[in-house]
Formats: structure tokens, sequence, C-alpha cells
């Protein structure tokens, strides 16, 4: 798949119908992908990536980058083109300033699972059929991809593409996921114990605002926990209920919104499942307002 997306970026730089490419590029470490733009096919050659480690969502870069000269081409998971459905419902996105290959998507890897593993000092990673080969500083190791799935491909909501210009491989089918399963379980609790899970978890918070910054549906330009008259604002880490606070206004700010990409809970460094919040929001509003899939299409009204 990377041999045939740098390929075609190559020809669509070359003919003139794009001028940049948003994708992945290699990383400090063999499992670490982050997004990049690419201007030239020597500049694709040379960092270009995709594997199973290319989980970030690329879809909310496209806020600045369709406010630039030309168009950019997006290479875009399914996850990625419901959240540039939603951007462009917003009016945050451009969509004619952007070509967008859907590339199919059959899961992305967790790396902190393999390191839970015991695997450590990871130097190489190596796709191996059902399993990845790990090089470390200490001998190779074989782990089973279906062991270190994401889990937010675990509970995969659908794999089919919502946008796009052409396409890379092959499109999936919306699924019939499970991914309201823990919100179900978590709903089961008496209040007391759904507290202390909660504090459990948000205790751990240390405000680094990775969750927010990576967010699809956070774009506001001027952001309320940036503004220190708004008496949120951004603080050290605290042992109370203010960074419950902050996560509890920041999902109802993405109530409607969200398309439950998961990204939240995969930059978190703290491993808290932010995500939780944010079904319990869609899981409430399909029961309360009728089922709504956020990003699935460019024109229907949100249930808020």
């Amino acid at each position: 798949m990377q041999k045939a997306m740098i390929e075609r970026a190559k020809a669509l730089l070359a003919d003139g119908t794009v001028n940049r490419v948003l994708g992945w590029e290699k990383g400090e470490f063999a499992y670490d992908s982050p997004p990049a733009v690419f201007e030239t096919a020597d500049a694709l050659e040379r960092g270009f990536v995709y594997d199973d480690f290319c989980a970030a969502n690329l879809s909310k870069y496209l806020v600045k980058e369709t406010k630039k000269e030309g168009k950019v081409l997006a290479f875009l998971k399914p996850c990625d083109t419901y959240s540039l459905n939603q951007l462009t419902k917003e009016h945050r996105v451009n969509r004619d300033n952007v070509y967008v290959i859907g590339v199919g998507c059959d899961g992305k890897a967790d790396v902190e699972k393999v390191k839970a593993m015991g695997v450590s000092g990871i130097v190489g990673i190596a796709d191996d059929g059902e399993n990845y080969k790990v090089e470390t500083l200490y001998g190779s190791h074989s782990v089973a991809k279906a062991d270190v799935m994401a889990e937010r491909c675990l509970a995969c909501k659908s794999r089919k593409l919502m946008t796009y210009d052409e396409i890379l491989g092959e499109d999936g089918e919306v699924l019939d996921s499970n991914r309201f399963d823990m919100v179900e379980k978590l709903e089961n609790m008496t209040s007391d114990e759904r507290y202390e899970f909660w504090r459990g978890e948000l205790s751990r918070c240390i405000r680094c605002n990775a969750c927010r910054n990576v967010c699809p549906a956070c774009t506001c330009e001027k952001c309320v926990f940036d503004n220190v008259d708004s008496g949120i604002a951004n603080t050290a880490a605290a042992d109370s209920f203010e960074e419950n606070m902050f996560h509890i206004i920041r999902a109802f700010h993405v109530a409607g919104r969200c398309t439950d990409c998961g990204e939240c809970s995969r930059v978190c460094p703290q491993g808290i499942p932010l995500h939780l919040l944010n079904r319990k929001f869609i899981k409430d509003m399909n029961e309360l307002y009728g089922e709504y899939q956020a990003g699935e299409d460019t024109e229907s009204r949100a249930p808020l």
C-alpha cells in the first residue's frame, strides 16, 4: 500500500492536481509516524510512510491546510473521513481545496500494548503476516497483531469511507459495533461506583491538553481553556474535582459533533479512556433523539 500511495501522490503532484501531500512521515521511533506535509516527489520518497502504526487522524490538519493556496492531497482512513465530513459541515474545512484519497483500513496497532508484553528497547517493527516481528536492543520478538490492536479499532463503528475523490485498496462496511459495551457497564454501576471510577481515571490528568489539541471537533480559534478570565483556564494538575470539569466541559463542547475517532484516548500520556465520556453522550443522544452518526454526511442536522 505504501508504494502505491507514494506513486499516486507523485503523479498528482506532477500533473498539478495538487501542490502538496498530507500523510505520515518516519518518526523518531519505529512505531512513531507523525502527520507531515510533503511538497516534492523526493520528499515523498525519503520520508512518507504508511503502516499499522500510522494511526493519527489527519482531518484536523486540513482546517489550516485548506486555507492555503492550491489543493492539498490527503490520505484519509475511514474514521478520518467521518471527521472530514463533520468539519466540512461546520465550515471549518474547504472541501474544494482537498483531494481525498481514501485508504482501506483493517485496524491500527497500539504500541503501548506491545510494551505491556514486556517488550522494551524497540528499534524496529516489521509486518510478518499475522504477526509483527519486533526488533529490540535485547533481541527479537514475535507479537500477534490481534493481541495489540488499538481499542478503538476493536470497537470500530465503520470501515466504510464516507467521502473521497478516489480509493486505494478496498472500501469497507459500516459495522455492528460493540463500542457502547463499556458505557453500559458504567451505567449499571451505582453512582458512587461511577464517581470512584472517574476519579481514579481523571485524577491522573496532567492538563497537557493533548486530547484537546488532537481532537478534530476542537477547532475554536480561541479555546475557553486558554482564557485566563474564564475561571477554567489551563492550570497545573490538581488533586480535586477541577480536572474532572475540564474533561466534562470539553465533552459537552463536542457533543453531537464527536465522530468517535478515539484520538483523545490515543494521545493521552496517562492512558485515560476519555473516549468513554464522548461515547456516553453519543449513546444518550441516540436514545433521546434517534440514531445519529456525526460525520456520516455533510447535510443532516445534528441532534443538538
